[in-house]
């Protein structure tokens, strides 16, 4: 076993085109460290819906220069065994240690495929590189980004010629042609041939942001913005320059992108502490909000100032942002169908019920909410938002943050904030509360253990409120494709338990709706809200065993 672990990476060395994981590799097989040699061998990267994504090193379960090259030589074949040989692949990276290579290596293999490559001038947003798909005209996209994960991780993402990311038969069918692919000495990879496009398709991308903004609606709400070290800064005041709002107060220790995100755990907005140097920022310039990206620019998450929390700021849940931008909508006039994930707060179908405007619930990821017919709304909690489904069939932290920004500045006009909004919406549809109890692991069999657990024995109630039906989603439903995870309803309550798709993560996403008279009646409803969520979550973690 140990010789053959050590054959294996003997193999894998010879064939590393990587300077850097060549010499990795060699000092484990030169050291006999055999329990990390078979952490990187024991398998390979799995391409799924959301492509490949994990930690930066040497081996076939780690990023590197030798899976990106079968990766893409992987789509290739694909794209030419479906008629598309001599069409465009366009190509985006982040800032992420070994992003640009990956970048690089991919359009090599492409040219060498017989396939036209573009990649995009610099690290840049993924939503340009979904809007640049359809605008180019591209058979296929690929945006190397690992998002939020950690400093350590990368990941490769694909769209085919819709714009949209892939989705199932496409996944397993690409995932069959990686495996297909024979040693990397046989993968053409010429030292040139592709093109590097110019600003002009980022010019494109602007242009197309003033889109989602009213003509002549009021552009004076003041912002203080976070590209949390990703890549989000030039373009998102760019695009608050061209739409006329102040210019963001930049959250300094943060503007630059920086593959070590040295100032945050984790480089996500929703993790505690990664907003600290955004409210520090705030609480100097004294903005009307606090709007953060993510690394590669695809979320917004936003924050107001609040007098009843330490330091005077909170951040809005997903789901707050996602209900305040479709009553926007629906006050700007919106026609169309609104769609949200599963995980997502059942408070969007009430806006659409009440609107007239159709309404569709998917499985979790932007692959689904993109492709729902009619789209002209679709936000995820986890700060994803669809503003502008014929531009960008993704989610977009740029054009999210311009359309906040719009409605911050209705209602300043009108003496009004995001809060009282978030009241009147709680007001006229019940105070819908969310929650999630996210636990990260470091061993995957803890994440498939509670899954079991809470299969073979079920909770009939928790925090009091009885389980009124419990569905196990890997069957499919009538209306959803069979996905991992279960889902239950309780009586003025709902929980949904999945394993994350891109990290390893056991997440439970919760909702309380709590019925509110009138808004005297307001904290109380909080109070119950908040209590219940906790009890529903302490209940939960006992049932999963977690």
């Amino acid at each position: 076993m140990q010789h053959d672990l050590i054959a294996q990476a003997r193999t894998w060395l010879a064939e590393d085109p990587d300077p850097e994981t060549r010499e990795e590799l060699a000092a484990l097989i030169e050291a006999g460290d055999t329990q990390e040699l078979a952490a990187r061998f024991a398998g390979t990267l799995q391409f799924g819906t959301a492509g490949l994504r994990g930690e930066l090193g040497a081996g076939p379960l780690r990023m590197n220069r030798s899976v990106v090259i079968r990766a893409a030589a992987g789509l290739a074949a694909y794209l030419k065994a479906r008629g598309r040989e001599g069409g465009l692949v366009v190509i985006g990276y982040d800032a992420r240690y070994k992003s640009a290579d990956f970048a690089r290596d991919t359009a090599a293999v492409m040219t060498g495929a017989g396939l036209r490559a573009a990649v995009l001038p610099r690290p840049l947003p993924t939503p340009v590189l979904a809007y640049a798909i359809r605008h180019l005209g591209a058979v296929a996209g690929v945006e190397v980004t690992a998002s939020h994960n950690p400093p350590r991780d990368n990941g490769y993402k694909v769209y085919l010629g819709d714009g949209s990311q892939i989705v199932p038969p496409a996944d397993g069918e690409i995932a069959a042609a990686i495996a297909a692919v024979g040693p990397l000495a046989g993968v053409v990879r010429p030292e040139d041939g592709w093109e590097t496009l110019g600003e002009e398709v980022l010019e494109a991308y602007l242009a197309r942001t003033d889109a989602v903004l009213a003509a002549g609606s009021p552009r004076t709400a003041r912002t203080v913005h976070t590209a949390m070290h990703g890549v989000g800064t030039s373009v998102l005041t760019a695009a608050f320059d061209r739409a006329g709002f102040p210019a963001p107060v930049l959250v300094a220790e943060q503007a630059e992108p920086d593959p070590a995100f040295p100032t945050v755990a984790f480089p996500n907005p929703e993790e505690p502490g990664a907003m600290d140097l955004a409210f520090a920022t705030a609480r100097r310039a004294a903005p009307d909000l606090v709007i953060a990206n993510d690394p590669d620019a695809d979320r917004c998450a936003v924050a107001v100032p609040d007098p009843s929390v330490e330091g005077g700021w909170r951040m809005l849940r997903g789901d707050e942002v996602g209900a305040l931008l479709a009553a926007h909508l629906v006050e700007r006039g919106a026609s169309g169908v609104f769609a949200e994930s599963i995980v997502s707060s059942s408070l969007l179908g009430r806006i659409a019920e009440k609107a007239g405007l159709g309404y569709e619930e998917t499985l979790t990821g932007f692959k689904w909410i993109a492709r729902v017919e009619g789209l002209r709304y679709g936000y995820e909690e986890a700060l994803g938002y669809c503003v502008d489904p014929e531009g960008v069939r993704d989610k977009d932290g740029i054009t999210a943050a311009l359309l906040v920004a719009e409605l911050a500045s209705v209602l300043k006009e009108r003496g009004r904030t995001l809060l009282d909004l978030l009241d009147d919406l709680a007001l006229a549809h019940g105070l819908h509360a969310t929650d999630q109890l996210s636990v990260r692991v470091e061993d995957l069999s803890v994440i498939a253990d509670a899954m079991a657990r809470l299969r073979e024995q079920p909770p009939t109630a928790l925090a009091g409120l009885a389980v009124t039906s419990a569905e196990d989603l890997s069957r499919g439903t009538d209306r959803l494709p069979p996905t991992d995870g279960l889902r239950y309803h309780l009586e003025g309550a709902r929980v949904i338990v999945r394993p994350s798709g891109t990290e390893p993560k056991l997440k439970c996403y919760l909702e309380v709706v709590v019925p509110v008279a009138d808004a005297a009646g307001l904290p109380a409803a909080r109070a119950r809200g908040a209590e219940l969520l906790a009890g529903i979550k302490r209940d939960l973690a006992a049932a999963a065993g977690i």
